[in-house]
Order: structure tokens, then C-alpha cells, then sequence
């Protein structure tokens, strides 16, 4: 059977089962090393452009310690910005941990180990990413228009981020019954 029979075979198969599942063997034949290659690839991708964010909030947080306003932060909006900071900074590091295990360990055999924990760091930097970006969000709502709006509007961008990055994914990976 050709290749192109095989997609057209899989295809009506999974139609005619009301799914739509991904089958990578059937579309992306590779060896393990090969695909450890691609998904290294697409995840270090995946992380320039995250990384990109981090740095904008990174950068916007060190610009507000230095702003005339600041000293006027109450004791609890100051503990939101170190904590929002730290955040930020952790982000930052565990984002970039994949980049170093790529460096650390290049050339020794263990790129399907190294997709295999570089997902598992993206994933927590995702998560630390969108705490420190709800914590900007917190502090910024909190000084233009107060504690209770504040908490209303994170609460909010928080379910956001949480459907999204989150709900949405893991949902899409379940198989449909």
C-alpha cells in the first residue's frame, strides 16, 4: 500500500470512528532519534518565544522599582511585587533549563531524556510564567483602582490563562468516547 493510501485509509477510519486522533506513526515515519531531533527543535522554538514575554515583564518590573511612585507602595503591594519579581525570575530559569540541558549534555546520547525533562521544565515555566504575568496584573489594578478590583480583574485573567495554557490542552488530548 502506498503512502498516500495509508493516510486516505487512516483518515476515513478515524472519520467514520468520529475521531480525529493523531496516529504519528502513520503520518511521521522517524526513528525515536529523529523524532527526539524534531520535538527538541519545536520545544526550544516553542521557548524562544515564550521567553520573550518573560523578558518584557522582567524588564517592566525592574523599571517600576525605580519609579518615583514606588516609594508610596503600601507593605502589602510591595510584597506582591517581590513576590510578582521572583516570579519572574524563576520563570526565567526554569524556561531556560531546557537550553542548558541541550548544552550540558550535547553529544552523549540523551536527547530523548533531554525532550523528555525539557517538556516537564516548559511546562512549570509555563506555569510560574502565568503567575508572574497574574501578579503584574495584580499589582498594576491594585494601584490604578484597588484591592477589590484587583482581585476581581486577576481572578479573571487567571481563569484565563488557566482555560488556555492549561484546560484547554489536556482536554484536547484526552480521547474522545
Amino acid at each position: 500500500m502506498t503512502r498516500k493510501a495509508e493516510l486516505l485509509r487512516h483518515r476515513e477510519r478515524s472519520a467514520d470512528l468520529g475521531t480525529a486522533r493523531w496516529d504519528p506513526s502513520v503520518f511521521r515515519p522517524e526513528s525515536p532519534l529523529a523524532r527526539a531531533d524534531r520535538n527538541l527543535v519545536e520545544l526550544l522554538q516553542e521557548l524562544r518565544v515564550v521567553q520573550t514575554g518573560v523578558q518584557i515583564i522582567f524588564a517592566f518590573l525592574l523599571g517600576v522599582a525605580f519609579t518615583n511612585r514606588f516609594p508610596e507602595l503600601t507593605p502589602f503591594q510591595r510584597g506582591a511585587y517581590v513576590v510578582t519579581l521572583l516570579l519572574t525570575v524563576a520563570a526565567t530559569v526554569v524556561l531556560a533549563t531546557p537550553v542548558a540541558l541541550h548544552r550540558g549534555l550535547f553529544h552523549r546520547g540523551l536527547k530523548p531524556r533531554i525532550v523528555a525533562l525539557s517538556t516537564r521544565f516548559a511546562q512549570a515555566g509555563l506555569v510560574l510564567l502565568a503567575l508572574a504575568l497574574n501578579g503584574s496584573v495584580f499589582l498594576l489594578m491594585d494601584i490604578v483602582l484597588g484591592l477589590e478590583p484587583a482581585i476581581v480583574i486577576t481572578t479573571v485573567t487567571t481563569a484565563i490563562f488557566a482555560v488556555l495554557w492549561f484546560a484547554l490542552p489536556w482536554m484536547l488530548r484526552r480521547p474522545r468516547r
